[in-house]
């Protein structure tokens, strides 16, 4: 559990009050942990092995979405977003399908906080084939569904338009209008639920390995990103 414990973070909520406690995975023993991060499961919902919940389980993970907006903190635009959780078995495949809205040719950006870097690090990739990305994807759904430390957001710039499935295994869909997004949700059993918490907004665990930084790396070169940062997706 040694690069585990590295890479434990607290949560990543954009309201600070939701926040009820900090660091408490570093108190645990390493039984303890390691009986933690084995639960597979909360009721019907299956957790990726990516991440776990808080230890006192402030949230419990649940399957649902929420609309919410993000607001440009330079300039104070508002664009609306879904935010969604989904159980293990249905998560590649709807966002997968949260990829066809964007059209035929799309941007990539692939996400890494590996080795327990605090600063993430974004790749980017324009100008690929919805269909020949969507194939790679399904290639590497592991490393996509279980690395704590890998997020992909797909990208129309021109529809202003973005999916992400996030290293939280969170799926997010951004842009205007969201109604083909929600039909995805709906159609893959995930529906609306305005009281819905997410794993990020409470104290929560990230996993990773060597194998899954390999496999990033793999990734990259097959997306054919040349490893320079990128500061933002528009």
């Amino acid at each position: 559990m040694g690069f585990l414990k590295r890479i434990l973070r607290n949560a990543v909520s954009e309201d600070p009050s939701r926040v009820t406690s900090s660091g408490s995975f570093e108190t645990l023993t390493d039984e303890e942990l390691q009986t933690h991060m084995g639960i597979h499961s909360y009721g019907v919902f299956d957790l990726t092995d990516a991440i776990r919940p808080s230890y006192d389980l402030q949230i419990v993970p649940r399957q649902g979405f929420r609309y919410d907006e993000y607001v440009d903190e330079t300039n104070g635009s508002a664009t609306p977003v879904i935010l969604a959780s989904a159980t293990r078995h249905r998560l590649m495949d709807l966002f997968l399908e949260l990829i066809d809205p964007l059209g035929p040719v799309v941007d990539v950006v692939l996400e890494t906080s590996h080795q327990g870097n605090s600063d993430h690090e974004d790749l980017y990739r324009e100008h690929i084939d919805a269909p020949v990305l969507k194939s790679t994807l399904l290639e590497f759904e592991d490393l996509l569904l279980n690395d704590g430390c890998t997020g992909i957001a797909v990208i129309n710039p021109g529809k202003r338009q973005e999916v992400q499935l996030d290293e939280h295994k969170l799926l997010i869909a951004y842009g205007n209008p969201l109604d083909d997004f929600s039909q995805v949700m709906i159609d893959g059993d995930v529906y609306p639920d305005d009281e819905i918490r997410f794993i990020t907004e409470a104290e929560h665990v990230h996993s990773s390995s060597e194998r899954y930084f390999d496999e990033f790396t793999q990734l990259r070169n097959r997306l054919g990103m040349d490893g320079d940062e990128f500061a933002g997706a528009w």
